[in-house]
């Protein structure tokens, strides 16, 4: 017999050291700590006795949180909501792409409302696009001796030896590649907090001139970068949206003009596709127009011959590239399709080609959900789910191992009459190929050598897809699309 809940518990009194002011919503008091001396928090001081003479008001920039109508003016100035001074390398959707107003119809119905016949038509289109697509992916499942302690430590729970295995196999994907080597700049995209860098440095170890820089939208808290200190690596953290993201302003890169190898870890949705063209375009082509050459080529430039012969026999000196790009190399882990967008999409041209546009795109990025979220869980299935969910916050919450199933998606409910569970699966995973494709074909147009390939085992995470890419006058990944 399965054990029941704990029933909520109120006292008739607030904890000691706690505020006094009683929520009525909640049913309880409130649990702020309060200063020496007083009986309410600061947010309920107004309802004491001793304060009523001051009035909390809602902040005109957040109001989630209240202050003190005669400080009004000095919050203001120190609010963390407050806008901020903008960095040089932040403009304005420098990498959104064109917007199509045309294309884009103002409101689109939920898939679950549609009709029978107008889903099985999608299906069909989906399913002529999808012809000649090869949908089983070469495995390229790989692993690296830095993370060997890591991965065999016995205090690791499981998801921590998920998220350990996903991080080896990365590595050992972009030292294939023979990207993993010095006078470079690692910019991972969607950092979080900052372990794929932290993995590549170790695996680095005492490389010449390796750059780091961590872009992230959010604060992130429990942060692994500012635990580096060698002098031969720099590791800077950017708190920006990469749709704004201007690379080449950042000082670090125009100064030491080192190239570019594009990383990132579950890289959700749209991110990929402004990570992609944050690359490729915008500081690909601003290399480009200034005729820039990068560090490790103007080394070798001023070398004779024979020098340069035996720099190349030094440790891992051998795997600087012989051509050079601004963009040395991308190897991105993709995840949550369901969160893509018309308009910031890199693959426009591929889909338009097909004969496809916004209104097919839109559907299929939300039946995308269907190869990773199944039917509906059962009340008891998502009460376990989300206890899981709970104990893992301490870990890698940022993560989207799950397919994005964290996320309610109105499209993942119970399958159409006509389909089942395992052709609803099917169907999710050819959306999501297809997308994925356009990406492709993008990266070759850009005169990039683009592979598709598992990374990981699909019970160590449901979205196991690494996309890569090489220059083209580099070396080519062994694995094409």
């Amino acid at each position: 017999m399965a054990a029941s809940a704990p029933a909520t518990h109120t006292t008739d009194f607030p904890v000691e050291g706690r505020c006094s002011y009683y929520v009525e919503k909640k049913k309880r008091f409130c649990r702020m700590v309060v200063a020496a001396g007083k009986r309410f928090c600061g947010e309920h001081a107004g309802a004491a006795e001793e304060e009523n003479a001051r009035k909390r008001i809602l902040c005109p920039l957040d109001p989630k949180h209240t202050v003190y109508e005669d400080q009004l003016s000095k919050h203001l100035k120190k609010c963390n909501s407050r806008e901020k001074p903008k960095p040089d390398f932040f403009i304005q959707d420098i990498n959104a792409g064109l917007k199509d107003e045309t294309e884009i119809p103002e409101q689109l119905v939920p898939i679950s409302s549609l009709s029978e016949e107008h889903l099985e038509n999608l299906i069909k289109k989906l399913q002529k696009a999808g012809e000649g697509l090869n949908s089983t992916l070469k495995d390229q499942i790989m692993s690296h001796p830095a993370l060997h302690d890591a991965l065999n430590d016995p205090k690791n729970g499981d998801s921590a030896t998920k998220h350990l295995k996903q991080q080896a196999s990365i590595l050992g994907n972009i030292e294939k590649l023979k990207l993993l080597g010095p006078r470079r700049c690692f910019v991972e995209f969607g950092a979080g907090k900052g372990k794929l860098s932290h993995w590549v440095d170790i695996a680095l170890k005492d490389a010449e001139k390796v750059h780091f820089i961590l872009v992230e939208k959010v604060t992130t808290r429990f942060k692994v970068d500012g635990k580096h200190r060698k002098k031969n690596s720099v590791f800077e953290r950017l708190q920006i949206d990469i749709q704004h993201l201007c690379l080449n302003k950042i000082p670090l890169l125009s100064k030491e003009k080192l190239p570019v190898v594009g990383i990132g870890k579950h890289l959700c949705g749209v991110a990929t596709d402004l990570a992609l063209r944050c690359l490729v375009e915008t500081y690909a082509a601003s290399c480009e127009e200034r005729n820039e050459e990068p560090l490790a080529k103007r080394i070798k430039n001023d070398k004779t011959g024979k020098e340069i012969n035996t720099v190349a026999k030094k440790g891992n000196e051998k795997n600087v590239p012989e051509k050079w790009s601004p963009v040395a190399g991308i190897v991105i882990a993709l995840c949550c399709h369901h969160r893509c967008d018309w308009r910031h999409y890199v693959g426009k041209e591929y889909f338009r080609a097909l004969g496809l546009g916004a209104v097919e795109f839109h559907y299929f990025q939300r039946m995308s959900s269907w190869a990773t979220c199944g039917m509906r869980k059962t009340s008891l299935e998502a009460s376990s789910l989300s206890t899981k969910r709970k104990d893992e916050q301490n870990d890698d919450s940022e993560e989207h191992d799950d397919g994005g199933c964290r996320i309610t998606d109105e499209s993942s409910g119970s399958a159409p009459g006509f389909l089942t569970v395992e052709e609803k699966k099917k169907i999710g995973h050819l959306c999501k190929l297809l997308i994925d494709q356009g990406r492709v074909e993008y990266l070759q147009q850009k005169g990039f050598s683009p592979a598709l390939q598992y990374y990981t085992d699909p019970l160590v995470s449901l979205e196991n897809v690494l996309l890569t890419a090489l220059p083209n006058h580099s070396s080519s990944p062994e694995t094409t699309a």
